[in-house]
C-alpha cells in the first residue's frame, strides 16, 4: 500500500491527525531549505511539491533542497502533466471532479500515465475537489473550473462519494492558494461523516483556529501553503495544534 496513505489510514484507526507543507518553488526559492528545516524540526507529516506554473528545473532542484533538511515523505503536488520528477518519493494523481473540465478530469492523466508507470513513484489516485474561498484562485483560473460554493455541503459530499465509489484512495478538499476563507467546518464534517477514505484540507489555514476547526470537523491531514510564504512560524503553530490533539487522544486511550 502507498505510503501516503498508510500513513492516513493509521490516522484515521487511532483517531490521530497529521500535517502537510506546499512549497511552491517559483515563489519560495530562496527559502526552501529553512521551510524544509522547520518541518523537520516540527515533524511535520509530508512535504508536498508543486504549483500551476512550476518549471521542471526548480521542481528538481527544490526536490533535492528539501531532501538535504527532511527527513520525511516528499509528495508531488501537480499543476500540470510535466510536473513529474524522479527525485520525489510519490505524487498526488489528482483528478479535479468539482470542475467539468476533461483535460484536468482525465486528459492530462493520460499524457502523464506511461511516464508515472515506468517511474518507482509511490502514485496516489486523488480524488479533488475544489471548494470556493472567497475568490478566484489560481488553479480555478489555469483549469476553467468553477469551484463548489461553501455553502453546498451536499454537493461536496455527493462529489467525494463519487470519487471513493470510482476508487480513488483519498480525497483532497481545497480553498485553493491565497483563499480568503479557510473551508467551513460543517462542511468538513459532513463529507468526512458520508465518507470512508481520508480527507485531506488544504487553503486559507491562517491560524491555529483555523485547523482546530478543521481537524475536530474531521481532516486527516491538513495541507498548508500560502500562509507559510507570509510567515513560516505557521509551521510552528499548526504542527503544535496537531501535536496538541494527538496528545489528548493518546491521554484518552490510556
Amino acid at each position: 500500500m502507498s505510503q501516503f496513505t498508510t500513513k492516513l489510514i493509521t490516522c484515521q484507526i487511532d483517531h490521530k491527525k497529521a500535517l502537510a507543507v506546499l512549497i511552491d518553488p517559483d515563489k519560495n526559492n530562496e527559502s526552501v531549505s529553512n521551510i524544509a528545516q522547520l518541518c523537520e524540526q516540527n515533524q511535520v507529516d509530508f512535504i508536498l511539491v508543486g504549483g500551476s506554473l512550476l518549471s521542471s528545473s526548480n521542481l528538481q532542484n527544490t526536490i533535492l533542497s528539501i531532501k538535504q533538511h527532511y527527513s520525511g515523505f516528499v509528495y508531488l503536488f501537480p499543476g500540470n502533466e510535466m510536473m513529474i520528477a524522479p527525485e520525489a518519493d510519490g505524487i498526488l494523481f489528482l483528478s479535479l471532479l468539482s470542475g467539468r473540465n476533461p483535460e484536468y478530469l482525465i486528459g492530462k492523466h493520460i499524457n502523464a500515465a506511461p511516464l508515472l508507470i515506468q517511474s518507482n513513484l509511490d502514485v496516489v489516485p486523488t480524488a479533488y475537489i475544489l471548494i470556493d474561498g472567497g475568490r478566484e484562485t489560481s488553479v480555478s483560473y489555469i483549469s476553467n473550473t468553477k469551484p463548489i460554493p461553501s455553502d453546498k455541503p451536499d454537493i461536496a459530499t455527493a462529489t467525494a462519494l463519487a470519487g471513493q465509489l470510482l476508487g480513488f484512495k483519498c480525497t483532497y478538499m481545497d480553498a485553493g492558494s491565497g483563499a480568503l476563507n479557510a473551508i467551513p467546518a460543517e462542511l468538513i464534517q459532513k463529507v468526512k461523516k458520508h465518507t470512508q477514505i481520508p480527507l485531506v484540507i488544504g487553503g486559507g489555514i491562517k491560524n491555529a483556529q483555523n485547523a482546530v476547526d478543521a481537524y475536530n470537523a474531521g481532516a486527516d491531514l491538513l495541507v498548508i501553503g500560502n500562509g507559510v510564504e507570509d510567515n513560516s512560524n505557521l509551521i510552528v503553530t499548526i504542527s503544535n495544534v496537531k501535536h496538541k490533539l494527538n496528545n489528548q487522544i493518546l491521554s484518552q486511550n490510556l
